[in-house]
């Protein structure tokens, strides 16, 4: 069955850069939707896809020839396979500086990918990073509609004066956090989902892994990977991860930077006021998409997630990542955090941008009352001076409504519809 191509939020954003800079990266997980996105934005382009295993063309043993017969534009799929290539490739751009639009590439691995471009390509290059589809691509409908995120920065979190907001109809929210969101998985009939994601994981271990010196025993990682889907949206303690698979807190560390480089988990740092303290808290760790995780979990369907512990850390875990995939889309920058206080207050979720401050709680119920607000109103009170805009609650119900004066509720599926 051939599957419509769903557009991407980054598919103009990513045809302008090219038309700007000699080459353009575009990184990420296995399966996210990399080379579907490069051949739909640009379908002209001759698409080269490289091998750990077999030289492609010379790519590996004589890269200059390579690229000098392969001319361009020209595309390049999974690149570290070949990060020889790279250092060529910087040579051929100087010598035709002026010329944008010269290179597309892709990575999977982001150590290998990234130290060849930042050693050869800083400056020359625009790098992407795609996620799994955001929750607004995966209803196919990003040229009618816009994200709450982007309509809560630009508002300065006066989010409830947008009158053309709504809620897109969907399937249970357990269904949604079950099968996740990486592209093949949407269209997977129930009963094949766990073989997709058990099929996914020994791929990414046995190819990506096994590729990175740090790692030796794989089946170790194997369960090391299983752990930290367990331990998702929680703050990272390495010595708990090191005792529960028995391991060094200093083994933990260097294979949770293994699964960051293969982008199967990534962090979040903790807030303070002070900037020296805001490099010493624990960060948060989340995993790159909550159906991975409900499957490295054995959670066998959306009914059993619907009773499972689990279920509140899934929800966080899905809109956390759905928020970065929100920013990476944007045309500007942004900073994220979460803040605990030595009381327990916490907040999610901090974006930072121009100087002001987004609170943001993630609640998987129906329902809410004002004790949900207590984080934020907690932050708020703990930083008087800070620049903090009105305070969101998006949970798993269909209102909208002031929790407090300064916190709003907001449907987690909401969208403004563009007219």
């Amino acid at each position: 069955m051939q599957v419509m191509y769903k557009k991407r939020l980054i598919h103009n954003r990513l045809q302008r850069l090219f038309s700007h800079f000699p080459a353009v990266v575009v990184t990420g997980a296995r399966q996210v939707g990399k080379t579907t996105l490069l051949k739909h934005a640009f379908p002209d382009y001759e698409l080269i896809t490289l091998d750990p295993v077999l030289d492609v063309q010379q790519a590996k043993s004589d890269p200059e020839l390579f690229l000098r017969n392969s001319g361009s534009p020209l595309m390049l799929d999974e690149v570290q396979y070949a990060p020889d290539v790279v250092a060529v490739m910087k040579r051929l751009i100087d010598e035709r500086s002026a010329v944008s639009g010269q290179y597309l590439l892709t990575g999977s691995q982001q150590w290998r990918v990234m130290k060849s471009l930042s050693e050869s390509l800083a400056g020359r290059c625009a790098i992407f990073d795609l996620h799994p589809f955001s929750w607004i691509e995966s209803q196919d409908v990003t040229d009618s509609a816009k994200s709450w995120v982007p309509i809560y920065l630009e508002s300065q979190g006066r989010i409830w004066e947008n009158e053309a907001l709504s809620v897109l109809s969907c399937t249970s929210i357990f269904e949604v956090l079950w099968r996740g969101f990486l592209p093949h998985a949407e269209t997977l009939p129930a009963d094949i989902i766990s073989t997709f994601f058990n099929s996914y994981v020994e791929t990414y271990v046995e190819r990506d892994v096994k590729l990175m010196e740090s790692v030796l025993d794989l089946h170790q990682f194997g369960r090391f990977y299983q752990l930290l889907a367990s331990l998702t949206a929680q703050e990272i303690n390495y010595s708990q991860i090191g005792r529960e698979i028995d391991v060094t807190p200093q083994t933990a560390k260097r294979w949770l930077a293994v699964l960051e480089a293969g982008y199967q988990w990534h962090t979040i740092p903790a807030y303070s006021g002070n900037s020296i303290k805001r490099l010493s808290g624990k960060p948060k760790g989340y995993f790159f998409d909550s159906g991975a995780a409900c499957a490295a979990q054995r959670i066998s369907s959306p009914q059993a997630l619907a009773g499972h512990p689990a279920y509140g850390p899934m929800f966080e875990t899905m809109m956390v990542n759905e928020v970065r995939k929100q920013l990476t889309a944007l045309p500007y920058q942004c900073s994220m955090y979460h803040w605990r206080a030595n009381s327990g207050s916490e907040v999610d979720l901090l974006i930072e941008k121009d100087g002001v401050f987004y609170p943001i709680e993630f609640k998987g119920k129906a329902t809410l009352n004002k004790k949900d607000a207590n984080g934020i109103e907690a932050f708020r009170k703990h930083y008087p001076k800070l620049n903090v805009a009105p305070g969101l609650i998006v949970y798993a119900g269909v209102d909208r409504f002031f929790v407090t004066e300064n916190v709003y509720a907001l449907p987690w599926n909401s969208v403004l519809a563009l007219r």
